[in-house]
């Protein structure tokens, strides 16, 4: 594969941290986007969400205490919130082309170094 990789990471996150590692081991490049300084458009959440080919609410963290409201809401609802508070984005995400993994574990980035 030639796509670039980037991956879309909170810097604290030990999965962000471990998948972070297994890239730099990798020798592969790649970008690293920490999502609280460059905050994730709506867009931008929608596509990496289509990417990732999951509903809304599976990249959800449901146990955040902002996340309680949401049970009754919209995708779009789900993602409003998510752009407002990204404590409510499941991470670390990391894209090559058009596919996208959620690194939950964080081994799962290997599917896309292959």
């Amino acid at each position: 594969m030639s796509d670039k990789i980037v991956i879309y990471q909170k810097p604290t996150c030990s999965k962000c941290r471990a998948t972070l590692s297994l890239l730099k081991e990798s020798g592969e490049e790649f970008e690293s986007i920490n999502y609280y300084e460059v905050p994730l458009t709506a867009d931008k959440l929608r596509e990496l969400i289509q990417k990732l080919g999951l509903p809304v609410r599976d990249i959800l963290r449901k146990d955040e205490p902002a996340a309680r409201d949401l049970s009754a809401a919209s995708d779009d609802e789900i993602l409003a919130a998510m752009v407002r508070n990204p404590d409510l984005i499941q991470r670390p995400i990391v894209v090559r082309g058009n596919q996208a993994k959620l690194c939950r574990p964080p081994e799962n980035v290997l599917e896309l170094l292959k």
